[in-house]
C-alpha cells in the first residue's frame, strides 16, 4: 500500500511538471536558431552585466518633517578673510530677542589678503564646483555619497614669506547661538555690550582705512563635516568704495545625515546676495560691513542614502532573463513565418514542385535529335 502511494504521489507530480522533456531524436536544430540564440546569450550577459553596476549603486531619499527641538543651541562655523587689520574690525552676533551672544569662540589672525598660486588653484575649483552644483543639482547627491570624515575641503596653509606684511584679517572659529534669527556681522570697530544692544567702537577708526574686500572661505551652520561644500564657501568680494555694505541673506534648514559611510546632524542653507554703497546724501542708508541675517526653517529634512534590495535585484534580473528568451524565441518564429509565406507564393527553396523539378531534369538529359536533309 506504501509503494501504490508513493507511486501515485510520484505520478501525480510529474503530471504537475511545466518543463516536459522532449526527446532530442525529435528536436530539430537549424543554423537561425543558433545564431538568435548565441546573440539572446550576449544580450542577457550584457544586460545581466550592467544591472549588476546598478544594483551596486546607492540614492539618496529626502524625507521632511517639522522640526520639535527649540532648546538646543546653533552653532555658526565661520572662516572669513577681511582686507582690514585686526584692531580695526569686530564680529558679534546680535540675535531676534537683541541678545548679544558673546564672540569668544572667534579667533582674529593677522593675514595676508592674496592667496599663493598653490591657493589660488584651490580657490578655482571650488568656485568650479559651486557653478556645477547650481546647475545640476544632483551633483551635491554624489558629494553626500563620497564624505570622508578628515578630507581635505579647507583652505591649504600659506607657505611662509616673511617679505610680505599682513594687511587683512582672518576672522576664524565658531560661535553658538539661540536657534532663533539673528544677524552674523562684522563691522568697524570691536563690539562692546550695552545696555540697549551693543555698539563698536568706530569712532576711533579713520574713514580711509575702510575696506570690507573679504573672502568667505567657510561658513557653515550645525555641526562641521568635512567634505561638504556650502553655498557662500569660496565667495569673495572686492569694494570699489569705502563705505560699501554686504548683505547675506540665509534661510538655514536643519539637516539629519544618514548615509553608509558617515552619520550625523548639520544644517543646509539657502543664500541671497546684496551689496550696496552707503549714500546718506543719496538716500542710502546703513552701515558699512558684512552682515549675514539668518533665519530657521520650522522644517527638517533626513536624508538617507538607499540601496537596491537583492530580492529586487533578482527579480529584475529574471525578467532581463525571460523577457529576451521570450522575445528572441517571438522573433525568431516571425521571421521563420515570413520566410515561409514569401517562399511558398514565389515557389522557392524546398517550397518548388517536384514534378517541374522532375521534368526539368528529364528535358535537360533528352539527347537532341538529328537533323534530315531532304
Amino acid at each position: 500500500m506504501r509503494r501504490l502511494s508513493r507511486k501515485k504521489a510520484l505520478n501525480l507530480v510529474k503530471e504537475l511538471d511545466a518543463f516536459p522533456k522532449v526527446p532530442e531524436s525529435y528536436v530539430e536544430t537549424t543554423a537561425s536558431g543558433g545564431t538568435v540564440s548565441l546573440v539572446a546569450f550576449m544580450a542577457m550577459a550584457l544586460l545581466a552585466f550592467f544591472e549588476f553596476f546598478v544594483y551596486r549603486d546607492t540614492w539618496m531619499a529626502y524625507e521632511y518633517e517639522v522640526d520639535k527641538d527649540f532648546s538646543s543651541k546653533l552653532r555658526i562655523n565661520v572662516d572669513i578673510t577681511v582686507a582690514m587689520r585686526c584692531q580695526f574690525v569686530g564680529a558679534d552676533v546680535l540675535d531676534l530677542a537683541e541678545t548679544m551672544v558673546a564672540s569668544d569662540g572667534l579667533q582674529y589672525e593677522p593675514v595676508v589678503f592674496e592667496l599663493t598660486p598653490h591657493q589660488r588653484i584651490w580657490h578655482r575649483t571650488l568656485l568650479l564646483i559651486q557653478n556645477r552644483l547650481r546647475e545640476e543639482h544632483s551633483l551635491q547627491d554624489i558629494l553626500l555619497k563620497s564624505l570622508l570624515k578628515g578630507s581635505p575641503t579647507a583652505l591649504p596653509p600659506r607657505e611662509m614669506d616673511n617679505t610680505q606684511s599682513p594687511n587683512a584679517c582672518r576672522i576664524h572659529g565658531h560661535l553658538y547661538v539661540n536657534k532663533v534669527a539673528g544677524n552674523f556681522h562684522i563691522t568697524v570697530g570691536k563690539a562692546i555690550p550695552h545696555p540697549r544692544g551693543h555698539a563698536h567702537l568706530a569712532a576711533l577708526v579713520s574713514h580711509e582705512t575702510y575696506n570690507f574686500s573679504h573672502r568667505i572661505d567657510h561658513l557653515s551652520f550645525g555641526e562641521e563635516i568635512s567634505g561638504i561644500i556650502n553655498p557662500l564657501d569660496g565667495t569673495e568680494k572686492v569694494c570699489a568704495d569705502h563705505n560699501q555694505m554686504f548683505q547675506y541673506f540665509i534661510t538655514i534648514v536643519p539637516t539629519k545625515l544618514k548615509t553608509y559611510k558617515i552619520s550625523a546632524e548639520t544644517h543646509q542653507y539657502s543664500v541671497t546676495e546684496r551689496e550696496r554703497v552707503i549714500n546718506h546724501a543719496a538716500g542710502s542708508h546703513g552701515v558699512s560691513g558684512i552682515f549675514m541675517k539668518y533665519d530657521i526653517s520650522s522644517l527638517m529634512v533626513t536624508v538617507t542614502e538607499q540601496h537596491m534590495p537583492l530580492w529586487q535585484f533578482l527579480v529584475r534580473l529574471c525578467g532581463i532573463i525571460g523577457g529576451i528568451f521570450s522575445t528572441t524565441g517571438m522573433l525568431h518564429a516571425l521571421v521563420g513565418f515570413c520566410v515561409d509565406v514569401v517562399c511558398c507564393r514565389f515557389k522557392l527553396g524546398v517550397y518548388k514542385p517536384k514534378e517541374e523539378g522532375l521534368l526539368d531534369a528529364h528535358n535537360s538529359q533528352s539527347p537532341s535529335l538529328p537533323e534530315t536533309s531532304e
